[in-house]
C-alpha cells in the first residue's frame, strides 16, 4: 500500500501526484523497515492474496521476462520470479534505495532476479525487452499517471499485459467497514508505529487517485487496448489490466 510519510501534498491531480518524486523516494526510505507488517494490517490481512491476483493476471510462466515497478520490499517481484521458473527473470525497480535495500537482503541468492533503483519515470529498460509490466499500490504515487502507464507499456512486447493494482474508494455497503478502518483506524497505527505522517499521506493520496474507470481512460490513453478492471474486496482495492498493441 505504498504509504510515503512526510510528503508535502499526497493530493492527486487527476493526472497525477502533486509530491515530487525526490519527496516521495525519500519518505519510503523511512518507511521501510516497518512496511510490510504495517500493509499486512492495514488490509485487513488480504494483501497476499490481492498480490496473488496481480501475477496471476500478469500472465507470468516459465522462462518469462517480467518488470515490476515500485517494487517496494518487492514481495510482488518474488512472487513473479517464482512463477517464471525455470528460466525467467524479473526486474524491478523502486525510487527508493531504502525500499530496494530490504528487497536485496531478503532475495540475496535468488538467480535472475534484479533489484535496481529507478525512477517509473524514466524507466531502466529497452522497449518491448518484457513480456509483462506490474505495479502494486504505486501508481497513485507517480506525478504523471499517463507517463507510468506509458513507460510500462513501452517496456512490454506486442501483445504482453501491464497489470495495475490500487486502493480505491469503494461505494458497496459492505466495503463500508473496510473503508472506516482505512480512513479512521490506519492513521491510528501509522502514529503507533512512529510513521504518523506517511500513513496521513497514504489516506490523502488515496482521495486523491482517479476513480476506476478514468484510470482505464488514462491507460487507453498510454496507448494500451483490451483495458478492463474489477473491484477486489469489496472494492477496497482495484486491479486494472491492459494490453500492448502491435506496434
Amino acid at each position: 500500500m505504498d504509504p510515503t510519510g512526510g510528503a508535502s501534498s499526497g493530493h492527486g491531480t487527476g493526472a497525477g501526484n502533486a509530491a515530487s518524486p525526490a519527496e516521495i523516494g525519500s519518505m519510503f526510505d523511512r518507511i521501510a523497515r516497518v512496511y510490510d507488517p504495517m500493509n499486512l494490517v492495514i488490509s485487513a490481512f488480504q494483501e497476499p492474496g490481492w498480490r496473488h491476483r496481480v501475477v496471476r493476471e500478469s500472465g507470468a510462466r516459465s522462462g518469462g521476462r517480467i518488470l515490476d515497478v515500485a517494487t517496494g520490499t518487492g514481495k510482488v517481484a518474488a512472487d513473479l520470479h517464482a512463477r517464471v521458473q525455470p528460466g525467467g527473470a524479473v526486474l524491478a525497480v523502486d525510487i527508493s534505495p531504502g525500499m530496494i535495500g530490504v528487497a536485496r537482503q531478503r532475495n540475496a541468492g535468488r538467480i535472475g532476479l534484479d533489484f535496481v533503483v529507478g525512477d517509473a519515470m524514466t524507466l531502466p529498460t529497452e522497449d518491448g525487452t518484457f513480456d509483462a509490466a506490474t505495479i502494486a499500490f504505486g501508481m497513485r504515487n507517480l506525478p504523471d499517471y499517463r507517463r507510468g502507464f506509458a513507460e510500462m507499456a513501452s517496456s512490454v512486447r506486442p501483445g504482453g499485459r501491464v497489470v495495475c493494482l490500487e486502493i480505491a474508494r469503494p461505494t458497496s455497503r459492505p466495503a463500508r467497514i473496510l473503508q472506516f478502518w482505512f480512513d479512521r483506524i490506519v492513521p491510528v497505527l501509522g502514529r503507533l508505529a512512529g510513521q504518523g505522517d506517511a500513513y496521513a499521506y497514504l489516506i490523502r493520496s488515496v482521495k486523491g487517485y482517479p476513480a476506476p474507470d478514468r484510470i482505464a481512460a488514462i491507460m487507453r490513453e498510454a496507448g494500451l487496448q483490451d483495458v478492463r478492471w474489477r473491484g477486489l474486496s469489496g472494492g477496497i482495492v482495484t486491479l486494472h489490466v491492459g494490453t500492448v498493441p502491435d506496434r
